[in-house]
Parts: structure tokens; C-alpha cells; sequence
């Protein structure tokens, strides 16, 4: 288990560092279509960063049970868990080292998303590797999930005015 939970585990980061890259594009290059809007970044918030971050989680997640989540109690929990890490380590690094710096650099605020992606696969292979029992019910970690995508979908449209859904280009929200 411990050989398939490790290259799933590598799999799944190439797959949403691959994906993150594709999903910050494809709404440009589908000339800002309202069919892409809920699943790519529409501006250069940390949300809509956040946002590349979750899609390709969320589709590896599906993926992956297939495979392995059948004979995993905790699969959904785990996933959870290890998606909020994720999606929680990208503003906390980016406010943090923004806020000591004074400054934000392309190539680190990249870095941040592979970094996010590693602590989410991290995380869960040891969750999963030492079978931690959640204190979830499966419906209510599924729901959990569900619960951050439609977050994605309503904030994709209608943000709340913060900074953190603030487009630091053009001081917009949203699309």
C-alpha cells in the first residue's frame, strides 16, 4: 500500500501542478468564456489562485477513489483535510512573506502553488499511510468538498470586496 499511496501521491501533484498551469490560461484563451469562469482563474487574485489549486484536487480526487479511496474508510475525509491544507498554505504564504517583503515575485508566487500542491499530497499520504480515522462521516467530508466548490462557483461571480478576492493588476474582484 505504502508503493501505491506514494506514487499516487506523485502522480496527483504532477497532475494538478499540470493542470493548475493549464486552468490559470484557458479563460483568456477562451476569450473570457462564462463556461470556464467557475473552474479557471478570471484575474490574478489570491482566490482565483486558490481556485487552480482545487479544481485539479478536487478531479484527481474522483480519480484516485476509483483506484484506491474504495478500501480507504476515510478517503473523503482525508481528502479534505488534505485540500484545506493545501488551499490554506497558498494566502498564508503569499500574505506572509508579501507582508515581510513589501513585494511579490512571479516566480515565488508560483513556487507557493507547487508548495500548496506538495503539502495536500503530503498530508494525505499520511493520513492515509497510518489509516487515521476521521471523525467525518464520508457524506459530510463529500459535502465539505462540495460546499468549497460552489464557494468557487458564487465567488467566481459575486466576491466579497477583500483583498484576498482583490485583483492586484487591476483592483477589481470577480470577473
Amino acid at each position: 500500500m505504502e508503493k501505491t499511496l506514494k506514487r499516487f501521491g506523485i502522480i496527483g501533484f504532477i497532475f494538478t501542478g499540470i493542470m493548475g498551469v493549464l486552468l490559470h490560461f484557458i479563460y483568456e484563451l477562451t476569450d473570457e468564456s462564462i463556461i470556464v469562469a467557475p473552474f479557471s482563474a478570471v484575474n490574478e487574485s489570491t482566490w482565483e489562485h486558490t481556485k487552480l489549486l482545487f479544481v485539479p484536487l478536487l478531479i484527481f480526487a474522483f480519480i484516485e477513489y476509483r483506484f484506491i479511496g474504495k478500501d480507504c474508510e476515510s478517503f473523503w475525509c482525508v481528502k479534505l483535510i488534505g485540500t484545506t491544507a493545501g488551499l490554506l498554505t497558498v494566502p498564508v504564504l503569499f500574505y506572509t512573506y508579501k507582508g515581510a517583503l513589501g513585494v511579490s515575485a512571479d516566480w515565488f508566487n508560483i513556487s507557493i502553488f507547487f508548495i500548496a500542491a506538495a503539502v495536500t499530497f503530503l498530508t494525505e499520504r499520511a493520513m492515509l499511510k497510518r489509516k487515521v480515522s476521521c471523525p467525518l462521516p464520508t457524506a459530510v467530508a463529500i459535502g465539505g468538498l462540495f460546499l468549497i466548490a460552489l464557494l468557487y462557483l458564487i465567488f467566481t461571480f459575486k466576491p466579497p470586496e477583500i483583498p484576498l478576492f482583490e485583483d492586484p493588476l487591476k483592483g477589481t474582484y470577480g470577473i
